[in-house]
């Protein structure tokens, strides 16, 4: 069973943005455009959902946008329920969802990443050769018999510390598609997440987890956080990271490689809204026509990928 370890988190609770300042018209019915609208869900899409709902505010200060991270499940189950108008979601709708009526739009895409901490005892090892799916398979399938000298062929007895998600997440489904598994097959001791898992890992030179890459890079130094490394995927799995495989340097190589297709999918992926039916307010409308517009000059600098112009019309044509 895993273990649980509670982490209180400002991102896991809601985030209110109160109106303020001049009100804006709706171009279509000439009327202003007020009212609340509300989100939960995956954290990987929290950090620009924040972005998304700051400028959207600065057009329309009359709305007031409720933005809560308590991962997918959560999310996508809150609209479901009505709860919530949009679920933040970083993983594929299963049929089920379908059923139940969800409804969705792609908004951007981003990865998971395998992270370790800057001081793990085989981190040069692991800079030269990387992991291939197999070794990651041992790592988080069979967490309590591996070691980190049986990884990489070294004397090296230390126990490696596996820590995953112990909310139903994207991240954690995402990564386990990966390795050909589902989320509950995933061993280690659990977190409640992203930044649950980043500050577990970086607290355990022993430590490995995986991380939405927002949460593993700085947006303002395009760096990696202190503490935090990429375990890197031998993509060839022909046991060393040659050339074409090292683009974790910067946010911005990574995300040139996840936009290019360099690095896997999965765990690279879309990320979207969801809805139970196609949305019907208006402002829940406007709002996600501005950020498959306007809010799409903002995602690179978030951190994320912008999404290309065939696919921004076919998820336009969505909300007609």
């Amino acid at each position: 069973m895993i273990k649980k370890i509670v982490l209180l988190a400002s991102l896991s609770l809601p985030m209110l943005f109160t109106s303020c300042g001049s009100s804006s018209k709706d171009s279509k019915s000439g009327k202003e455009l007020s009212g609340r609208i509300s989100i939960s869900g995956a954290f990987a899409l929290y950090p620009i959902t924040i972005e998304w709902a700051n400028e959207f505010k600065k057009l329309h200060p009359d709305v007031q946008i409720d933005i809560s991270a308590g991962g997918a499940g959560k999310g996508i189950a809150d609209a479901l329920a009505g709860m919530v108008d949009l679920a933040m979601l970083s993983r594929d709708i299963n049929p089920v969802e379908v059923q139940k009526g969800a409804w969705a739009i792609t908004v951007t895409k981003d990865a998971v990443i395998p992270v370790i901490n800057t001081a793990n005892p085989e981190i040069a090892t692991i800079q030269k050769k990387g992991f291939t799916v197999e070794q990651f398979k041992k790592v988080f399938l069979q967490a309590d018999k591996t070691t980190w000298g049986t990884l990489f062929g070294s004397s090296n007895t230390s126990k490696v510390n596996v820590f995953t998600r112990s909310d139903a997440c994207g991240a954690a489904s995402v990564w386990a598609l990966y390795l050909g598994k589902e989320q509950e097959d995933l061993k280690g001791t659990g977190v409640f997440g992203d930044p649950g898992i980043a500050d577990a890992v970086k607290a355990d030179k022993n430590g490995i987890g995986y991380n939405n890459v927002i949460f593993v890079y700085d947006t303002k130094t395009r760096k990696k956080y202190q503490g935090l490394e990429v375990a890197a995927i031998d993509i060839n799995n022909n046991g060393t990271l040659d050339a074409d495989e090292r683009f974790y340097d910067s946010l911005d190589s990574l995300m040139h490689a996840i936009k290019t297709g360099k690095y896997p999918s999965p765990p690279a992926r879309d990320l979207y809204f969801v809805s139970k039916g196609k949305p019907t307010s208006p402002i829940v409308t406007a709002f996600l026509q501005f950020i498959l517009t306007k809010g799409q000059s903002i995602v690179d600098k978030a951190g994320y990928i912008q999404m290309n112009d065939s696919l921004v019309k076919k998820e336009l044509k969505k909300l007609d």
